[in-house]
């Protein structure tokens, strides 16, 4: 087992590092993560350290897991850079709260079912997992400790779901996780369905081991191999329980089995069979009889989870479509919350927690995210800043700034920006939901973002008004009768060439150019059209569960050409790759020229060239048949031949998602089930990013024509953008390693002289409220930057310092913005790290600095920020030693309001008096404070005891500091003053008052600066007149006084004017 690990670690890592790119020198160009997360996503496990009930994990379908250390308020993702994201179970050991068990891979095998990768362990609280096997699981539902034994530990596989495997059953290490047995299995159909330990005995197990099976078109639970077993001696021998023991007869299928805490001979389990019904034991599970087949739920396969109260063992927690509750063992259920209307709770319930001795304290997990409740359900607590969510499709529109659109499993339809002109994060409010149900992709207009297309399962799609939230069902219907066949996920695209025109799939093609009130059919049916996989609607097994989940034989790609309007390129469920040249009129399936695929494989994205018509790159997975490989193909001839460009060897996990970008042909994007790659080469290589992005299944990808963003639909991670991928583009287009270079400036994008407002709704977010991570305001800035390595610092010591270890100094990169004429206006320097750093220039020039600031000490002092600069086009200057570079900004104003820049043209003298204002008063008060500072140090050398001209000289000394005093408080804030001091009689005060109203303003020159000006000008000479008369009639006489007594520290001081 440990060899087996180690191969499976260095073979992943290998894949990780295959390309050359050192994502080390990539932190400055993090994605970015922006939500939403108030509607979550799907939670799948719970559990509490009970020494300190504020430390909370939660694990998700797909998003990772997630820990709280404030009793929900906070919660940070801590399993990131592990290989999988979904998470099965989650367990706190009981004998220490540092120890945390995972098992990935959720245990709710329903069509959007995500994969794990075996089981990882913490020793640190989350901050580093060690992998511990069982990687070919799968699916791991339950991971349970022997709280006598930790080093004892039990793991209930689940198994893939698509296909027959023999790793499934349950297993169990001795040893902490280095070695495992497998002490229950039944055959390769068959894994665990659910698996609870004993509270009071952990050497009593019982496990439901369930025979299932998923394919594309059907899904199954229940046979012969089901059954409940359970286990007296931690899995030596297992007993089966039957019909003989009071169980139902014939096959079984999932069970929810829950033990009494309070009372563990008494047992409940929930069982799929014939007739699915409650079933209870009072004598430690060896004999059962029925209780109940009411109201008990009715989706085993999805959710079969029971809980009993710690304290009441009568009191039954039932989690399924609904939260249900038993007071009265099982005989009767009813709601425990609302789920639609006021205070709902989203339904769909996969995840319980509840404390053992406090039954008020409950904590349950749903697709929607997480909630709490502190009076045992009467109440419940959203867990609004869990980004989790699951998008199937993501989509952006052209406003400014640009939003991004997709839909979410069993959470709706949404748009939301990809960066605000506001204050604070990307908050929950600014997401617009735009229809409900399973989301999938979404279209807005290009021509008018009001307007687009929103759709939910099986092909249920309609066009919505954003402002009105008007929806108009336009799925198409045949016109002979004829039952369409829409995939769960279907087929939508908008025609390039035409903005009211869209096409959307069933087994056939539908054309609209009316925005959907009228389709055509331009296809034959273009599916495999195999009747056997039609059975969608016997789907289920035991359970009936025809949700059209199953839907089969349909379209999922369809992928019109920019270039060519007659080019159309169609993928299927079924495995066909269907192309049209002629707009329609005949297609042809070239799906048999892909070497390399399996036959009938889920074709689930095509692109289409944005170079050359008979150019196509084509995603494939085939996980759906328990194949775990990804597979991408590009033909460049119209599907005669196609070509692989991403395999195992390369990528881990199966392919996804794919986009090239429109510039750069090198420079490409594949999502996989695990995370998201790039390429520089052509797909010679590819590199995992891995820089503010987490290991996730990377759902779509789209570049943003404008901004040349990259645009993320994660399935279990919401939406990230990766800003500005010009730099990689570039990287791409040349053969010269760039990131190698001493300095090297990358072409920066549009800067906008944005308005920006204040949060909506709450001004003040503190730390339960999401804030997606926004862009920052002003120029981006992209350059790479690598030290002088033929440079090497000495180790210095310092006082702190005993060994001499070398001073950790961050080196600066100096900024400086040039204007039209090639003067420096702006100088600011940053900190730079070896690789891609990132700043911002705020789109400020050089400003003066307060009276109130005092003279900086420090050398590289930060440089006073003064008024917005003007559209137009600057110059920005790097410097690093002798290196320098430079590139040009393009600023514009707002383009979302009407401004009239000969009116900030017209504001530009206001600005520059002001500023001379300032800075003459400023110089005052530098001189003032030196005065002050020169007759502090003439005092110290004075020796009045031995000199009594000395005493003279403190007597003047005296003088001189009531006057600088004085002269002070006519400038600036009298000292050692409590409390909120405003006044407005001082001359820096009265001098600040036109800055509100000239850096607010957007029309031009008024009144009220002529005034604000003239007077700031007045009051202004009359101080610096005083502050002259000092210096030119008592200054001079206590300078000469010292200098006679040969103490002399002064230099000259000229009047002060303003320039």
């Amino acid at each position: 087992m440990k060899r087996n690990i180690l191969f499976i670690l260095v073979l992943i890592s290998a894949i990780l590092s295959a390309d050359g790119l050192d994502m080390k020198k990539f932190k400055g160009m993090k994605a970015r993560s922006i939500g939403p997360a108030g509607m979550s996503g799907r939670v799948t496990a719970i559990d509490v350290v009970l020494s300190n009930t504020d430390v909370i994990y939660v694990g998700t379908a797909s998003g990772g897991l997630w820990k709280s250390e404030s009793g929900g308020i906070k919660w940070e993702p801590i399993f990131d850079d592990q290989k999988a994201a979904s998470i099965g179970d989650v367990t706190v050991d009981p004998t220490n709260p540092d120890v945390i068990w995972v098992g990935t891979g959720e245990g709710n095998p329903r069509n959007s079912q995500s994969a794990g990768f075996g089981v990882y362990k913490s020793i640190d609280g989350g901050k580093s997992w060690d992998f511990k096997g069982l990687g070919e699981t799968r699916n791991i539902h339950r991971v349970l400790i022997n709280p006598h034994n930790p080093d004892e530990v039990y793991v209930g596989a689940q198994g893939a779901a698509w296909g027959e495997s023999e790793h499934r059953g349950v297993y169990k290490t001795s040893d902490g996780g280095n070695s495992w047995e497998k002490i229950l299995y039944i055959d390769e159909k068959t894994g665990i369905g659910e698996l609870v330990m004993d509270p009071r005995n952990p050497d009593k197990l019982i496990a439901n081991m369930w025979q299932f099976r998923r394919w594309p078109w059907f899904f199954k639970s229940g046979g012969p191999s089901s059954g409940m077993h359970i286990t007296f001696d931690g899995g030596k021998t297992w007993k089966k329980r039957t019909d003989k023991d009071g169980l139902p007869k014939g096959d079984f299928g999932r069970m929810g089995i829950a033990i009494a805490p309070s009372n563990p001979k008494l047992i409940y389990a929930l069982i799929e069979s014939k007739k699915n019904a409650l079933y209870k034991s009072e004598d430690g599970g060896f004999k059962w009889k029925k209780v109940s087949d009411k109201n008990i739920g009715g989706r085993p396969f999805y959710y079969a989870e029971i809980y009993v109260d710690p304290v009441n063992e009568n009191r039954i927690y039932n989690l399924h479509t609904y939260v249900t509750v038993s007071n009265d063992g099982g005989k009767t259920f009813g709601s425990l919350m609302t789920s639609y209307g006021t205070n709902g709770v989203h339904p769909d319930h996969h995840a319980f927690w509840g404390h053992p001795t406090n039954p008020n304290f409950i904590i349950e997990g749903n697709d929607g995210g997480l909630n709490f409740s502190m009076d045992r359900g009467k109440t419940w607590r959203f867990v609004e800043n869990l980004p989790v969510a699951q998008f199937y499709h993501i989509n952006y529109d052209m406003d400014w700034p640009y939003n991004v659109y997709g839909g979410m499993q069993d959470n709706g339809s949404w748009r939301g920006p990809a960066y605000i002109w506001r204050s604070g994060g990307i908050r929950n409010s600014y997401w617009d939901e735009l229809a409900f149900g399973d989301g999938f992709d979404v279209v807005p207009h290009p021509g008018n973002s009001r307007f687009g297309y929103a759709m939910s399962q099986q092909g249920n799609v309609s066009r919505y008004d954003l402002v009105t939230g008007h929806q108009q069902m336009i799925r198409p219907v045949h016109p002979n009768g004829e039952y369409l066949r829409f995939n769960w996920n279907a087929a939508i695209a908008q025609d390039p060439f035409d903005e009211d025109a869209i096409f959307f799939g069933s087994q056939y093609v539908h054309y609209s150019t009316d925005r959907g009130n009228n389709w055509d059919i331009i296809s034959p049916d273009l599916t495999t059209n195999d009747p056997e996989k039609q059975k969608q609607h016997e789907s289920g097994g035991l359970t009936f569960d025809a949700t059209g989940a199953e839907n089969y034989t349909t379209i999922l790609a369809i992928e019109p050409s920019s270039l060519d309007r007659n080019v159309i390129w169609v993928g299927t469920d079924d495995g066909n790759v269907q192309l049209t040249t002629d707009r329609g009129k005949t297609w042809k399936n070239v799906a048999k020229k892909i070497h390399g695929a399996p036959v009938g494989s889920w074709v689930t994205q095509i692109n289409a060239s944005k170079y050359d018509p008979a150019e196509a790159v084509i995603v494939i997975n085939n996980y759906r048949r328990n194949d775990w490989k990804p597979y991408v193909f590009k033909t460049n001839n119209y599907g005669k031949s196609w070509k692989s460009i991403a395999d195992e060897e390369k990528v881990w996990g199966h392919a996804l998602s794919f986009v090239q970008d429109p510039i750069e042909p090198n420079l490409q994007f594949l999502g996989t089930e695990y995370g998201l790659y790039v390429t520089l080469n052509n797909a010679k290589t590819w590199t995992k990013w891995t820089s503010g992005y987490p290991t996730v299944s990377t759902m779509d990808l789209k570049i943003h024509p404008r901004e040349n963003d990259l645009v993320i639909g994660t399935f279990g991670r919401a939406a990230y953008i990766l800003d500005d991928i010009r730099p990689l583009r570039e990287m791409a287009s040349t053969k010269k390693d760039l990131m190698d270079k001493r300095l090297h400036f990358f072409e920066p994008p549009t800067a906008v002289l944005a308005i920006n407002r204040q949060a909506s709704g709450t001004r003040f977010e503190a730390n339960a409220i999401f804030t997606g991570e926004n862009r920052g305001r002003g120029a981006m800035l992209t350059f790479v930057f690598n030290s002088d390595k033929k440079k090497k610092e000495k180790p210095k010591k310092d006082k702190g310092d005993k060994k001499g270890k070398p001073e950790n100094k961050k080196e600066k990169v100096t900024m400086e913005v040039l204007d039209e004429d090639g003067k420096v206006i702006r100088t600011v320097k940053h900190n730079v790290e070896a690789g891609i750093n990132r700043v911002y220039w705020g789109l400020q020039r050089k400003g003066v600095r307060s009276p109130n600031a005092p003279k900086p000490t420090k050398p590289n002092a930060r440089e006073p920020g003064g008024p917005p600069v003007l559209p137009g086009e600057y110059t920005i200057r790097l410097s690093h030693g002798t290196d320098t570079t430079t590139q040009v900004v393009n600023v514009i104003l707002d383009p979302r309001v009407g401004i009239n820049t000969r009116n900030l043209e017209q504001l530009q003298p206001i600005y520059q008096r002001q500023m001379e204002i300032t800075a003459s008063v400023t110089k005052a008060m530098d001189r003032i404070r030196e005065s002050k500072k020169i007759v502090e140090s003439v005092n110290k050398m004075l020796d009045v005891k031995k000199n009594k001209s000395h005493k003279t000289l403190q007597k003047n000394g005296k003088s001189m500091t009531d006057s600088l005093k004085v002269l002070e408080e006519l400038i600036v804030n009298k000292k050692g003053l409590q409390g909120i001091v405003r006044s407005p009689q001082i001359l820096s005060g009265k001098i600040s008052a036109l800055n509100r109203y000239l850096y607010s303003n957007l029309t031009g020159p008024n009144k009220s600066h002529d005034y604000l000006l003239d007077y700031s000008e007045a009051e202004t000479e009359k101080v610096l007149d005083q502050v002259n008369q000092f210096y030119k009639e008592e200054w001079p006489k206590y300078q000469t006084a010292v200098e006679d007594a040969n103490l002399s520290l002064f230099k000259e001081f000229t009047p002060i004017k303003i320039d």
